[in-house]
C-alpha cells in the first residue's frame, strides 16, 4: 500500500456505509423489504474497508503525484465494485458484470443502465442508483482539489479564496467541499419540490443534477415534467453542474472582488447566452424552443436528459456541445469551454502573426489579467488529440461489435464525455444489457478514462515533455 494513500479512500468508503445505512432506514419506513438485506451487505463490507484503510499507517512524506494518481485510480476501481453490491444481490438476478457496470456508470456519472424498465424496480433501488452518481460527483471534486499540484496556475485561482492547501488543514478544507455539495444538493430538492415535482423524484433529480449524472429515477423524464414550469426550473437547475461549483460561494460570500476573478464564469456566462440565443433564434420555428433550452443545457452540463421529441437535425450539434463541456472545477466532463477557447484564440493569433508580422498580437483572455503561455497550450492540444485517439479506438471496437457504425460513433462521444444516451442524440432505445461481455468491459474502461483522463493527462504531459 506503499504507492496508495488509503485513508484519502478510506472517508468515501465511509460515505457509502452512511448512504447504505440511509437506504436501511427509508426501505423500513416505507416497507421496501425486497432488496433490504442487499443494503447490510454493503453497508457492513464499506463500513470494514474504510476502517481497515483508516487504520493503515502512511510515511509522514508528502505523497508525490503519482501516489495521488494511482490513489484516485484505486478508488475507481474498489468503490464501484462495493457499490455494486445491492445491485448483485438484489432480487433482480443481476450477473457480476451487469451490476458492475451499473454501478461503474453511476459511479463515472455516465448514465448508461442495463435496466430495461425503471418501473418495475423498487424505490430503495433507484434511490441507490443516484446515491451512487452523488458519491460519484463529490469523488471527482475531491480528486480534482487532491492532484491540484498538477494544474495550471491560472486554473487554481478560483479556488485560491475558497479552499486552503495547506496539508494541517485538510479535514477543514474536506469540510468545506462536503457541506457546499450537500448544501446546493438540498437547494435543488426543494426547489424542484416547491414547483410541484414529487419529494422522491425530486431528491433523486437533486442528487443526479448535483454530480451531472444521468440515471432517471423513472423511464422517461416526460412522467416527471408536466408543465412548462417544471421544464424550466429543471433547465435552470441543470447549470449547476455547467458552472464551478465554488462560483456560487464565490458569488454570494466574497466581497470586494473583481471581473477578473470570476474570468471562467463570465466567459461561460458568455459561451451559455450566445448558444441560447442561436437556439432561439435558428431553431425554434417548431415552437418547441423549451424542449429545445432543456436539451441544449443538458448538453453542456454533460447530463443528457431531454424530453421524447424528434431532434434529428439536432443531433450532431448537441453532440458538439457535450464534447465542449462546462467548467473545470465543476461535475460536469467534456473538454473543458475555456480550455477549447484559449487553444482557438492562440491558434488564430499565430496564424495573424505570419500575415502581419509586425502586429502584437496578445494571447490573453478577455475579463482576466491572465496570459496563457506555450507549455500550456501544448498540454490543451494534447488534450484535444488524446480524446481523438480514443474516440476513434473505442468507436472502432464498438463497431466491431455489430454496432452500426453512427450508433458506435455517438455511444463513443457519450462514453468519452460521460453523457447518457437519450433522444436528444438518437441513441434512447440503446440495449446495453445484451451486450457481449467484453463491449460492457470496454465500456466500464472507457468511462473511467472519461473521468480521469484530463486529471491524468496533464502530469503524463508535464513529466514526459516539460520535466515536471
Amino acid at each position: 500500500m506503499s504507492l496508495f494513500r488509503v485513508k484519502y479512500l478510506s472517508f468515501f468508503f465511509g460515505l457509502v456505509s452512511i448512504f447504505s445505512f440511509f437506504n436501511i432506514i427509508y426501505s423500513y419506513y416505507f416497507n421496501l423489504y425486497l432488496n433490504l438485506d442487499t443494503y447490510y451487505f454493503s453497508l457492513i463490507s464499506s463500513s470494514i474497508i474504510a476502517i481497515i484503510f483508516y487504520k493503515i499507517r502512511e510515511n509522514d512524506n508528502k505523497p508525490s503525484i503519482f501516489e495521488k494518481i494511482l490513489t484516485v485510480l484505486l478508488g475507481y476501481i474498489l468503490l464501484p465494485i462495493i457499490l455494486s453490491i445491492p445491485f448483485y444481490f438484489s432480487i433482480y438476478n443481476l450477473t457480476f458484470l451487469n451490476s458492475l457496470f451499473e454501478s461503474v456508470s453511476g459511479f463515472t456519472s455516465t448514465g448508461f443502465t442495463i435496466f430495461d424498465n425503471i418501473k418495475h424496480i423498487d424505490q430503495g433501488l433507484i434511490l441507490w442508483r443516484s446515491s451512487i452518481q452523488w458519491i460519484g460527483g463529490l469523488y471527482f471534486l475531491f480528486s480534482i482539489v487532491f492532484l491540484i499540484d498538477i494544474y495550471d496556475e491560472s486554473l487554481k485561482k478560483t479556488l485560491t479564496n475558497f479552499l486552503s492547501f495547506n496539508s494541517s488543514e485538510v479535514l477543514k478544507q474536506t469540510i468545506k467541499i462536503f457541506l457546499l455539495y450537500s448544501g446546493i444538493t438540498i437547494i435543488i430538492f426543494l426547489t424542484l419540490n416547491i414547483f410541484g415535482i414529487r419529494s422522491f423524484y425530486s431528491l433523486n433529480l437533486a442528487m443526479t443534477v448535483i454530480s451531472s449524472g444521468g440515471f432517471l429515477p423513472v423511464n422517461n423524464l416526460s412522467n416527471i415534467l408536466i408543465n412548462e414550469t417544471q421544464i424550466i426550473v429543471l433547465s435552470f437547475s441543470m447549470l449547476v453542474s455547467f458552472f464551478s461549483i465554488f462560483f456560487f460561494y464565490n458569488l454570494v460570500f466574497l466581497r470586494n472582488k473583481d471581473l477578473n476573478f470570476f474570468y471562467e464564469d463570465i466567459h461561460l456566462f458568455l459561451y451559455f447566452i450566445i448558444t441560447v440565443s442561436i437556439f432561439f433564434i435558428f431553431f425554434s420555428f417548431d415552437n418547441n424552443f423549451l424542449y429545445n433550452y432543456l436539451s441544449l443545457v443538458s448538453s453542456i452540463s454533460n447530463i443528457g436528459f431531454s424530453l421524447e421529441q424528434k431532434q434529428t437535425n439536432l443531433n450532431f450539434i448537441y453532440l458538439i456541445l457535450v464534447i465542449i463541456g462546462g467548467s473545470f472545477f465543476s461535475t460536469s466532463s467534456g473538454l473543458r469551454f475555456l480550455k477549447i477557447y484559449s487553444l482557438t484564440k492562440y491558434s488564430l493569433n499565430q496564424i495573424l502573426s505570419f500575415s502581419k508580422p509586425k502586429n502584437i498580437f496578445m494571447n490573453k483572455l478577455m475579463f482576466a489579467k491572465i496570459n496563457f503561455d506555450f507549455r500550456e497550450i501544448n498540454k490543451y492540444f494534447l488534450t484535444i488529440l488524446i480524446f481523438i485517439v480514443s474516440l476513434f479506438v473505442l468507436t472502432s471496437c464498438l463497431s466491431l461489435s455489430d454496432i452500426n457504425f453512427e450508433n458506435a460513433f455517438k455511444l463513443s462521444i457519450l462514453t468519452l464525455m460521460n453523457t447518457v444516451n437519450s433522444s436528444a442524440y438518437g441513441v434512447s432505445e440503446f440495449d446495453f444489457q445484451n451486450l457481449h461481455f467484453l463491449t460492457k468491459y470496454l465500456l466500464i474502461f472507457f468511462m473511467v478514462i472519461g473521468r480521469i483522463e484530463l486529471l491524468t493527462l496533464l502530469l503524463i504531459t508535464k513529466k514526459f515533455l516539460f520535466k515536471y
